[in-house]
């Protein structure tokens, strides 16, 4: 069975008869999900240049069409407009922070977030980027926290210099807890979920589940979930493939479970504390 991407997991063979005459007025932000009518073309949103929008397939195939009517987004009818600037002081980051307008990112502070891999860090970038560029706090990732002790003895923090560490898969008993419990310094915090994958870390509602699905030990996670969706997991390339279609259905904060949220805000607080 073809995965539907528009959510019920059935290909709509009427979906070319839609009417697309009207259609309320969708702003083509970078990220948005976004099906050309007339051609069935599919994908992000990559830009937009004067009245013509970018947008760019799962394939890494990117075609420009006019910005206007004969869209869909999510399913229904949309005519992209190009989007607003945001006005300063009444706008919100994706964090839900205030925006603020007319400000450069700052020099980059000596304090550090790490995360685990990149999808953390690709997915704290999409909610959390203003916020931190604001605040010239830059988010680095590891490729693990098997050799954290290492990591935090090279980093050498002080009370000028801190660090933040978000750890994956964060519970009582684990490799990960052991790992972190070997970090004493009062300018290092450690801090984590309790999420197999950073994955999970979004709602399951946004790609049409009550809750995650859980995977048998005996089946590589990531490979278990696409498989789940199904989409096609043979390799890495198919697993970052993945990792984007899920990445793309993120909003704003109100799209990531709570306990993340929390992590996050708290480790943004302690290394830009004074």
């Amino acid at each position: 069975m073809d995965f539907d991407r528009f959510g019920d997991g059935v290909v709509d063979d009427n979906r070319g008869r839609r009417s697309l005459s009207v259609a309320p007025d969708i702003e083509a932000t970078s990220g948005l999900e976004v099906e050309h009518g007339e051609s069935g073309f599919y994908g992000l949103v990559r830009g937009v240049e004067g009245r013509l929008v970018r947008v760019e397939d799962f394939d890494g195939l990117v075609r420009v069409f006019p910005l206007g009517s004969g869209f869909l987004v999510d399913g229904a009818s949309a005519t992209l407009v190009a989007p607003k600037a945001a006005a300063t002081g009444t706008a919100r980051t994706a964090s839900g922070s205030f925006a603020v307008g007319d400000q450069r990112a700052r020099v980059a502070l000596p304090s550090r977030i790490f995360v685990e891999g990149r999808h953390d860090a690709e997915l704290v970038e999409k909610v959390w980027g203003a916020d931190l560029r604001v605040e010239g706090i830059v988010v680095e990732y590891l490729g693990g926290i098997d050799d954290l002790e290492v990591i935090v003895r090279d980093f050498a923090p002080t009370a000028d210099r801190r660090l933040g560490v978000l750890v994956d898969h964060l519970v009582a008993g684990s490799k990960e807890s052991r790992i972190a419990d070997s970090i004493i310094s009062p300018h290092v915090l450690v801090v984590g979920h309790p999420f197999v994958d950073v994955w999970q870390g979004v709602k399951p509602s946004r790609l049409g589940w009550a809750e995650w699905p859980v995977i048998p030990r005996s089946v590589e996670w990531k490979h278990g979930i696409c498989e789940a969706l199904g989409w096609s997991h043979a390799d890495q390339a198919d697993i970052a493939a993945a990792w984007q279609r899920i990445l793309a259905t993120v909003r704003s904060y109100a799209d990531l479970e709570p306990v993340l949220l929390a992590r996050v805000e708290q480790l943004i607080d302690f290394v830009t504390a004074s």
